[in-house]
């Protein structure tokens, strides 16, 4: 499966994005999805992850109640919804795929593709 993450922005602290991810293939609904983000000059960090359904997700707790990630398989793409943003959640944001559960490390994800930066202003 191909990703591609899109929507990132300017914005200033306090606003709203919703990044989408769109993936190619038809094997994307059987795939649990996470979202990652990267601040500069740091290391790649979890952000959330859902199952196949959309019905069970997991956050960090950096972003857990400001963070809502959700996927639509019927248009093979997931979402994270951000508000309440913080100038500390400037990054670029990636989405990936995979088939464990209740894990957060990047290299139990794959298929990473191109990110989306997000910048928020103070």
């Amino acid at each position: 499966v191909q990703l591609q993450a899109s929507g990132g922005g300017l914005v200033q602290a306090g606003g709203a994005l919703r990044l989408s991810c769109a993936a190619s293939g038809r094997t994307f609904s059987s795939y649990n999805m996470g979202w990652f983000r990267q601040p500069p000059g740091k290391a790649r960090e979890f952000v959330a992850a859902t199952d196949w359904s959309g019905y069970s997700t997991y956050y960090a707790d950096s972003v857990k109640g400001r963070f809502t990630m959700s996927r639509d398989n019927a248009k093979n793409t997931v979402y994270l919804q951000m508000n309440s943003l913080k100038p500390e959640d400037t990054a670029v944001y990636y989405c990936a795929v995979t088939t464990k559960w209740d894990r957060r490390s990047p290299s139990d994800f794959g298929s990473w593709g191109q990110g989306t930066l997000v910048t928020v202003s103070s």
